[in-house]
């Protein structure tokens, strides 16, 4: 009988198959028979234009599937062999590649390659040998003790959302940590939708002109945003001690994260900009709130995590993004990083909203925490 093993590594990997989806099909407009067959492209010559970014892009692109397709075979299943759990994510990665490449021959503005769905198959296939060579070294092994040794047993959620956080940061944000800030765009998106219907009339007429964050509250969201991972770190963290450890090791893969946005979006030498006073500050202060919240029950941590959310989310979403934020997010959108767009875009958007949603439903449950 298989033995049955809780793994973050499942969810993830279908969290990653999603994202794939997104960046395969966008802009998922103009959906039409092109009048040739879908897996015509199989028997497609080689393309007349590539570059070496286009291979990595597409190697690169699939690593993570495979290995996270290896990983949970080899975490839920207890009799399946390295080779077969290699095998199995590697199907699963061109599979998918298949499918994507596939409907993109429905979609006038992709064009679906053979090339890419060797390179996909071959990105899968290279995660899919990391991970074996990991379970090989004992290293999955090693994980599965340290993890439990350091988190709780229902911790899949919060570890899937931790290791979310900093890919969420490289799409660029108009407030350093500032996730979530969707009202002005989703604004803008319900009234597109809804011009020349009759549903336009029920659309609520905005009080108020949304005014530019002050620097007092820009540090405040700075603050709460970068306390929010580490209570939600501090509420599956099984002592104080391993919780100091992962207090400076959540906030500096946000420092890194930001920074990596910002040398992608401005340059290099500009990759340390946006660390100005008021996000110093901010950090700072984050770091000082956690090491007092440092033996806080996790009940406490999880009730001031959503606190602390709902209050960084109302500012952000009474702030407009400015012209120059605007421009940054145009060069993201319409250059070479149309390939990151459904990676890093929808995280953005989407994880303050999943973690709302993970600490409710973790409040929910019936039964206190172990403490």
């Amino acid at each position: 009988m298989e033995t049955q093993h809780k793994t973050a590594a499942l969810p993830l990997a279908l969290a990653y198959a999603a994202l794939i989806v997104y960046a395969s099909l966008y802009p998922f407009a103009d959906w039409r028979d092109q009048g040739i067959a879908p897996w015509a492209y199989l028997s497609a010559s080689w393309p007349k234009y590539w570059t070496g970014f286009d291979f990595a892009v597409n190697v690169a692109g699939y690593v993570p599937f495979g290995f996270l397709c290896a990983l949970a075979v080899l975490r839920t299943r207890r009799d399946a062999s390295v080779w077969r759990a290699v095998l199995r994510a590697t199907v699963a990665g061109a599979a998918v590649a298949f499918a994507m490449e596939t409907l993109q021959s429905y979609l006038p503005a992709r064009i679906p390659s053979n090339v890419d769905l060797g390179l996909n198959s071959s990105g899968a296939l290279l995660g899919a040998l990391l991970a074996a060579g990991l379970e090989r070294l004992g290293a999955v092994a090693h994980w599965s003790r340290t993890r439990s040794q350091w988190f709780v047993d229902d911790s899949r959620g919060a570890l899937v959302l931790l290791a979310l956080w900093p890919l969420a940061l490289l799409f660029p944000a108009a407030v350093t940590f500032g996730l979530g800030q969707v009202f002005e765009r989703l604004e803008v998106a319900v009234s597109e939708w809804l011009l020349d219907t009759p549903f336009i009339d029920w659309m609520p007429l905005r009080q108020f002109e949304l005014e530019p964050l002050v620097p007092a509250v820009e540090l405040l969201c700075v603050m709460l945003g970068a306390l929010v991972p580490c209570l939600l770190a501090f509420m599956v963290t099984r002592t104080i001690a391993r919780r100091a450890v992962l207090l400076p090791l959540t906030l500096l893969s946000g420092i890194g994260a930001s920074a990596l946005s910002a040398a992608l979006s401005y340059g290099p030498e500009h990759a340390w900009a946006w660390l100005g006073l008021p996000v110093q500050v901010g950090i700072a202060a984050a770091l000082v709130a956690g090491v007092l919240l440092l033996g806080a029950p996790r009940r406490l941590c999880a009730a001031l995590l959503l606190v602390a959310l709902v209050i960084q989310l109302s500012l952000l979403n009474q702030a407009p993004e400015s012209a120059y934020f605007a421009q940054t997010l145009a060069t993201w959108e319409q250059g070479r990083f149309i390939r990151f767009h459904g990676l890093a875009q929808w995280l953005g958007w989407l994880w303050p909203f999943a973690v709302l949603a993970y600490v409710v439903a973790a409040l929910s449950r019936r039964g206190r925490p172990a403490s």
